[in-house]
């Protein structure tokens, strides 16, 4: 605690910002990703490996944004927990299993697609439905194991007479915790984003050399041009809402360990890992809206869609990629 006492932290854009962005996360991502759950889910008749990356991804993301309602009241409140010790430990648990999920099947979804450009005769063995659900079973059970140290670590405390749920943990085990916050970042995050790059720039570059190489017509042309932009867009996609989140929190955990006593240093990278916070979650927005943009579904089919006007069968294979694709 003694940390906290030297170094008072800047609390003052959490009324305002947090609430608003998490609000804006939670409705956007509890009505998208619910429209593309039941669209992939009511409408497919024939379930390939992409459909079932897309519904466990989806499935992913719409834990996570149910896990932001106690984030908002408590950052509305100014970062009083007002729900108790097993809800603290519960709500940072999902927050990060979810998340770490998001990350793998967006992962699985890039080898997946990886594949089927770059090797698409080897695809044919590897691009099944049986692989694809012993991927997400693994994925599913490495995320929870990755993130079960979070309910040792998280807990409530009290901070200047006001009961708070710390998000890592107290700032007396900050020692303890380091290695393992190290730890996520490194497998949960570091890895699964090198992959994602790797396999979406060679997509890229394979679908470049192809399209230069060979003669082709207007309308395959037009097809690979939007084929290079939907991998461009979902990889810059990947990279703002990932990258920045990461590094603010690995550059968070370096101050709190080696620097606690820098007031000013430690406000700064603070309020940086808080304000990045929001753009990791926008991610579980984004995804649904790149599956319909990537499957050919206009802005007004949509809304229409949506609101119940009209229904419009998904071409869910086609945007496996395009929105999975990374992001």
């Amino acid at each position: 605690m003694e940390h906290f006492r030297l170094c008072p932290v800047a609390t003052y854009y959490q009324r305002i910002l947090l609430p608003l962005s998490y609000s804006l996360v939670f409705i956007l991502g509890l009505s998208l990703n619910g429209v593309q759950l039941w669209c992939v889910w009511c409408q497919t008749r024939r379930w390939s490996g992409t459909d079932i990356y897309l519904t466990n991804l989806s499935l992913a993301d719409l834990l996570y944004v149910l896990s932001l309602p106690p984030l908002i009241i408590s950052n509305a409140m100014g970062g009083v927990w007002p729900f108790g010790n097993i809800i603290c430990k519960s709500v940072r648990f999902f927050f990060f299993v979810n998340l770490h999920c998001s990350m793998l099947f967006l992962t699985c979804v890039s080898i997946h697609r990886f594949l089927g450009v770059c090797f698409p005769i080897t695809a044919v063995r590897l691009r099944t439905k049986k692989l694809a659900l012993f991927a997400s079973g693994a994925v599913w059970i490495l995320a929870t194991l990755e993130t079960l140290p979070t309910l040792f670590f998280a807990h409530t405390g009290v901070i200047h007479n006001r009961t708070v749920c710390f998000e890592m943990t107290n700032p007396r085990q900050f020692e303890l915790y380091f290695p393992y916050g190290l730890f996520l970042d490194v497998v949960g995050f570091l890895i699964p984003f090198l992959i994602v790059v790797t396999c979406y720039c060679s997509m890229m570059k394979v679908i470049y050399c192809r399209a230069a190489d060979g003669i082709s017509n207007p309308r395959t042309a037009r097809r690979r041009n939007k084929s290079l932009y939907s991998l461009v867009v979902v990889c810059l996609v990947f990279v703002v809402c990932f990258v920045p989140y990461h590094i603010a929190r690995t550059v968070y955990l370096f101050v709190r360990v080696y620097l606690p006593v820098d007031c000013g240093l430690m406000n700064t990278v603070i309020i940086s890992y808080k304000v990045w916070k929001p753009v990791v979650s926008f991610n579980c927005c984004a995804n649904p809206l790149l599956y319909f943009w990537g499957s050919g579904r206009s802005p007004m089919k949509l809304w229409a869609w949506l609101c119940g006007r009209k229904r419009v069968e998904p071409r869910v294979e086609d945007v496996g990629g395009a929105n999975r694709s990374g992001g």
